[in-house]
């Protein structure tokens, strides 16, 4: 879920960070071991971030960016039904939850909890990203009830919180639990919700 930074310093930084961060939260992270890693002096980072708080502020940013991108591929998939698109999004969310490589998982998820109450501008950037995945969710399933593949039982906008709601809870009992039965649970209930 990577995109192309136009810096490949910077791009660097993103990605071994991402990673380490993905892994290990965003406060046991010390940037040293984030610029050890990615091989990059301590001064060129603070050539292209002011403080670890912006650096975790534009890591968001970065990683909801390219997040966002991989959804709008699926939901604009020509060949697929809203409802198909969708369901195909919320399997692309379980694949990145429980897959085994770090780089890949989500963020909001490992994020959200941790930083909100420590970083107003983390908070706010995780609120951005989170609110434009709602908005797309919301528009593919407006989509889907003008089309007739996805069963109306209540508005677009609020099918796709209390979808994105649920999801985002699955995800933190998989953590706890390590376990995937809670996505089991989720599709379960993603499907008697969305389908007509």
């Amino acid at each position: 879920m990577n995109t192309t930074d136009s810096n490949p310093t910077r791009q660097r930084i993103f990605d071994v960070a991402q990673s380490i961060i993905a892994r290990k939260g965003f406060s046991a992270v010390g940037l040293n071991e984030v610029l050890l890693a990615a091989e990059v002096p301590k001064g060129s980072f603070y050539h292209y971030f002011a403080s670890k708080d912006a650096f975790g502020t534009a890591l968001l940013e970065h990683y909801f960016a390219a997040y966002l991108g991989d959804v709008d591929r699926i939901f604009q998939d020509p060949q697929l039904t809203a409802h198909e698109a969708l369901m195909r999004y919320w399997q692309l969310w379980i694949t990145n939850q429980t897959q085994q490589a770090d780089c890949g998982k989500c963020l909001a998820v490992k994020l959200g909890a941790e930083v909100a109450d420590l970083s107003e501008p983390m908070r706010l950037a995780l609120q951005r990203g989170t609110s434009q995945i709602i908005e797309g969710l919301e528009a593919m399933i407006g989509k889907g009830m003008a089309d007739g593949s996805v069963r109306r039982s209540a508005s677009p906008a609020q099918m796709a919180v209390r979808l994105y709601a649920l999801w985002l809870g699955a995800s933190v009992m998989a953590k706890i639990t390590r376990s995937p039965l809670s996505f089991d649970e989720a599709l379960l209930q993603t499907r008697s919700l969305l389908t007509p």
